[in-house]
């Protein structure tokens, strides 16, 4: 695994919380974009096995090492 503040889109990573989600894999889709800093950082995730977008900070998630399926 590696920090949640170097993933790009495409890396796949392992969600924390929030709790209806947490132990999921999900695909980064893209960031954010606002002129608030704190939703700048945030990332569109969608959920791989259910039907689930989330935006959430890289506190709240974690990139799985490069390969992992």
């Amino acid at each position: 695994m590696y920090t949640s503040k170097s993933v790009q889109v495409g890396d796949k990573v392992l969600i924390l919380r929030p709790a209806y989600v947490i132990g999921k894999v999900g695909v980064v889709c893209g960031f954010e974009s606002n002129t608030d800093s704190q939703a700048g950082r945030r990332c569109i995730i969608q959920i791989e096995s259910e039907n689930i977008v989330v935006s959430l900070t890289p506190d709240e998630f974690q990139g799985l090492s490069p390969g992992f399926k």
